[in-house]
């Protein structure tokens, strides 16, 4: 088979294994012998093994596996054999240590104990520091005595004048009139504001207030009772998404700002507004005028076979073919000012609408005619419809083969599945090939291409499955976590499966030259990470009673 992909029609996945052996010819022209310093017993460690004599021949160097992407397009993974064998001895050791207490506060009063230091020099020294050190302090500190000093630095508060809390921000006016709230450094108001550590009261007045972050209308809602709000549906009218897209934020009165705090109602919720506009909007395309109101469970399904028999009539009457969802978890600023997360708050998912076609413009002259819109899904429909040309087989049918199938990639005693979770609707597995050290996969077991493909048992068991995976790799030590769709265009149904995929970033492993080449590093095995997700799972559900 010429095709890149790990999967075969035989149901089993290929790889292909490097055992590297290769002579180099010495070019050095100088040597530098140099001191590098002693060891305990006054040992001198010298640098000549830097500068060997004649040309060197390296044999059997560490094993590396190559594993394509199941979708070629994903570039492919390498993994070090000697990295992941550390791993393999105890998968469960797969994680990252929780970090430890950072108390500026807490230091400070204990030194000024001795040195009779002044609550009010303890303050001039907050606002003396450097602003490297207060990024520094604003993201990893776990002292909100630290956390509302640094608050009180980056903006200006309206406080109560009887409790001295904050109750708002102070705002000034711009040159037009408008009014903009007064913040002194907006990095430092952003790393204090995501901070778990922080007291509610400030993150409810600096980030989660509805319109604190601007004007976006808010345009749906997921509400329980006459007052209490779930969740936010903000319309981001000027988009880089063309056509506009939405934000569905937890509410102002629902903080969550690690994923154990997110519940499956939470979650339901936030899906839930995604699939009635999705619904909605396509309902308009088609005519069929819904009544324009908030809608329970029963009447989005009602109105989604509805939107089914319609388009089976005549696909050509909509424009809008397919959909973009994602969500950007966790947040974290390095003290050199670089952002390291695309969010701006911690419960953030965002969902739009994708054209089929874009009209098509050639030196600043529109022709007429049209290319097409680009959406993710399209690339999984390319590849399924290469491996049936090549193959004569389904895809998705010898990938899910290829994954109940598996065996361990270093041929030894082992961890040998990849599966993490599955219930009658769904699968939650680790791929064969990761694009991120720790990434999860998610999919439909059945051929649902798209959400509108999705029944109520199946979008039930993806909101599941996502908090579940959220709460897996949180579990782990990930802090921050990317999590994409690839969905399946409307009009044609019963191609492919949706696929979802969670990507954490990971302190050790910044993107770099090799991952924009699309060849991931992985430093453990594929099984082994699984076993420790499992793990993770099996503590979860357990905990929660049932899941």
């Amino acid at each position: 088979m010429k095709m890149r992909t790990c999967v075969t029609p035989e149901g089993k996945f290929r790889y292909g294994v490097h055992h590297p052996s290769y002579r180099v010819y010495n070019l050095r022209q100088k040597d530098h012998h140099l001191c590098l310093g002693r060891l305990p017993d006054d040992t001198m460690v010298h640098n000549q093994a830097n500068f060997p004599e004649g040309d060197l021949q390296v044999d059997a160097a560490s094993t590396v596996y190559e594993i394509h992407n199941a979708f070629s397009f994903r570039g492919s993974t390498f993994i070090d054999s000697g990295w992941a064998a550390s791993r393999a001895g105890d998968p469960l050791s797969i994680r990252i240590p929780p970090p430890g207490e950072v108390s500026l506060v807490k230091t400070l009063t204990s030194w000024a104990d001795r040195e009779n230091v002044s609550d009010e020099a303890t303050e001039e020294l907050f606002k003396q520091m450097p602003a490297s050190l207060h990024l520094a302090l604003a993201t990893t500190s776990t002292d909100p005595r630290d956390l509302v000093r640094l608050a009180h630095l980056s903006c200006e508060f309206v406080k109560d004048t009887l409790s001295d809390t904050p109750v708002g921000l102070a705002y000034s006016r711009r040159a037009d009139g408008s009014p903009v709230p007064v913040i002194h450094d907006r990095d430092l108001f952003e790393a204090v504001g995501n901070n778990p550590f922080l007291p509610d009261v400030y993150k409810e007045v600096m980030l989660l207030r509805p319109g604190v972050q601007g004007k976006s209308e808010i345009v749906g809602d997921v509400s329980e009772g006459e007052q209490d709000t779930r969740v936010f549906e903000y319309l981001r009218r000027n988009s880089y998404i063309p056509w506009g897209h939405y934000a569905s934020n937890m509410s102002h009165k629902e903080v969550r700002y690690r994923a154990r705090d997110l519940s499956l109602q939470d979650m339901q919720g936030l899906r839930h507004l995604y699939y009635q506009r999705t619904y909605l909007r396509l309902a308009s395309e088609l005519g069929l005028e819904p009544a324009v109101t908030p809608m329970s469970a029963p009447d989005l399904e009602e109105l989604r076979l509805s939107i089914l028999a319609e388009i089976e009539k005549k696909p050509g009457r909509i424009s809008f073919t397919s959909t973009l969802w994602g969500w950007n978890f966790g947040f974290d600023f390095t003290p050199t000012r670089y952002r390291l997360h695309g969010s701006h708050q911690q419960i953030h998912q965002q969902h739009a609408m994708v054209p089929q076609q874009v009209p098509q413009a050639e030196q600043g002259r529109m022709t007429g005619e049209e290319l097409p819109g680009f959406s993710a899904g399209d690339m999984i429909a390319e590849t399924v419809g290469k491996y049936l040309e090549e193959t004569g087989q389904d895809f998705f049918r010898d990938y899910i083969r290829c994954l109940r199938n598996n065996t361990r990639l270093d041929g030894s005693q082992g961890e040998e599945s990849l599966m993490v979770h599955e219930d009658e609707h769904i699968l939650l597995f680790v791929p064969k090939a990761q694009v991120s050290q720790w990434e999860l996969n998610l999919m439909p077991k059945e051929r649902v291409g798209s959400i509108l493909e999705a029944d109520g048992q199946c979008r039930l068991a993806l909101d599941r499955a996502m908090l579940l995976a959220l709460h897996i790799l949180e579990g782990l030590g990930a802090r921050m976590v990317t999590s994409i769709e690839y969905s399946g265009r409307f009009t044609s149904p019963g191609r492919q499966h949706l696929l979802y995929s969670f990507l954490p970033r990971l302190p050790w492993s910044p993107g770099s030259f090799s991952e924009a080449q699309h060849r991931f590093i992985c430093g453990h095995y594929p099984e082994d990470f699984a076993r420790a997700c499992r793990n993770q799972a099996t503590e979860i559900i357990q905990g929660a009673g049932t899941w």
